[in-house]
């Protein structure tokens, strides 16, 4: 039987491949993305909880051989686009804000038990250090502001300011742990339809999920997200925001360096609401 493969896209750590229209196959581009896939592949099988939106199921794993040294998955395709690639308007945006919000809000109900129960890890990457965090955050404007992509680095210092002196991170529920708008998906009414790439899974702080109001939702949608999610402390809400501040730096660089044009428009308007 013939085998149809298209490429669906390649990230910093691995690549995607469409296998007879049916089937996603995400292979390793170096270790780190090997690992990713490897935490997807013991914990999600496991997640027994539904949740609102579609996530991978991981169906098939290939194993590290000679020909190939690392483990690979496969999963049934989810339908849609990344929302990276749709030029959404503010009000298609908005209406993500309750579906996006109740998606987290049941997966941040899985506390630390569960989630060791799952096998998922601790965050060791720091992703909220403020004495790691703050000082890259501070290089990336200075030089984004050098590279004209914004126009002044200072309306970011108070937030950077407010990190310095907000709570320590707690490990408190599971995260999907780098949610932004390339893993988000939309159908063909921009209404969200599922959350892919789940290799930063961990146990951890869910304001690096919810970060995703500040990167993806315009202000103007942030009520009715807070309020479809339940409680969000004023504290976790300022970490949310330098988050997103770490992800829209990084994004704006990286997009520019490889000229994706989608991504870096996503970044901007980021980086713009976080003035």
């Amino acid at each position: 039987m013939p085998v149809e493969i298209e490429p669906l896209g390649c990230g910093w750590d691995s690549a995607a491949y469409l296998v007879n229209c049916e089937v996603v196959f995400r292979l390793p581009q170096r270790r780190l993305g090997a690992e990713c896939l490897k935490n997807e592949a013991r914990v999600l099988p496991a997640l027994k909880m539904p949740l609102p939106l579609p996530i991978p199921r991981p169906k098939f794993i290939g194993r590290a051989t000679e020909r190939f040294p690392w483990l690979f998955l496969g999963h049934p395709r989810l339908m849609g686009d990344t929302a990276c690639t749709r030029a959404l308007d503010e009000s298609e945006r908005a209406a993500s804000a309750q579906p996006l919000a109740e998606f987290l809000a049941a997966l941040h109900s899985i506390g630390p038990g569960a989630a060791r129960a799952l096998v998922a890890p601790l965050d060791l990457l720091g992703r909220l250090d403020p004495k790691r965090r703050i000082p890259q955050v501070q290089e990336r404007l200075a030089e984004l502001s050098q590279m004209r992509l914004i126009p002044d680095a200072e309306p970011y210092c108070r937030l950077i300011d407010q990190t310095a002196r907000a709570r320590a991170p707690q490990a408190i529920a599971l995260v999907h742990g780098d949610l932004y708008v390339r893993h988000l998906l939309v159908d063909e009414r921009a209404r969200l339809c599922g959350i892919i790439d789940w290799g930063d899974l961990h146990l951890g702080d869910v304001a690096v999920d919810l970060s995703i109001a500040h990167t993806f939702l315009p202000p103007s949608a942030h009520d009715r997200f807070r309020r479809a999610y339940g409680l969000i402390d004023d504290a976790t809400w300022r970490l949310a925001r330098f988050r997103a501040l770490q992800y829209g730096t990084y994004l704006a660089q990286y997009a520019y360096a490889v000229g994706d044009a989608h991504l870096l428009r996503e970044a901007l308007l980021t980086l713009g609401w976080l003035r």
